[in-house]
């Protein structure tokens, strides 16, 4: 009985979930904010975010966004909208197509690509660096007989 009771709620709550819910579909697309809006786009006329912009095209491309709100559209349709009305020039980033593409993977691939040459090159540099710092074994000399025997004389100047 409680079983199926705990059963029955848990698909009652999938359904809900599935099918978005009344109240839940219309929360999941916020309204549209001008601050919001503002902070991702650009004044056609100076080249500035649209947020700190001052000039009478930016005054202009606000009361539009403005009007778009009040009309209830979304921020992507209100984006769409200024495309449309300015060109790809007023979004604040290049859309993700194209050769715009470029500049969302250039920089990963980059820093992927130097990730991999330090992951590579490091061992490689410190199994140098060890060879290298390895003293040698006690009959082994790396000098010559004749500077050896001069290393000797020097030596034995100064321990007597």
């Amino acid at each position: 009985m409680i079983a199926s009771r705990s059963l029955l709620a848990i698909a009652a709550v999938a359904l809900i979930s599935l099918t978005g819910g009344g109240a839940a579909a219309s929360a999941a697309t916020p309204r549209a904010s001008l601050t919001d809006i503002e902070s991702e786009v650009m004044c056609v006329s100076c080249r500035e975010p649209l947020m700190v912009a001052q000039s009478p095209q930016s005054y202009a491309e606000r009361d539009y966004i403005k009007t778009l709100i009040a009309q209830g559209e979304t921020k992507k349709q209100i984006e769409q909208a200024l495309v449309s009305q300015y060109g790809p020039a007023v979004l604040g980033k290049p859309p993700a197509h194209g050769f715009n593409l470029t500049v969302y993977i250039l920089p990963p691939a980059i820093l992927a690509l130097g990730i991999a040459i330090v992951a590579v090159t490091l061992p490689r540099w410190r199994r140098r660096a060890r060879a290298a710092a390895i003293p040698p074994a006690p009959g082994d000399s790396r000098l010559s007989p004749a500077e050896a025997r001069r290393l000797d004389e020097e030596l034995a100047h100064f321990d007597g």
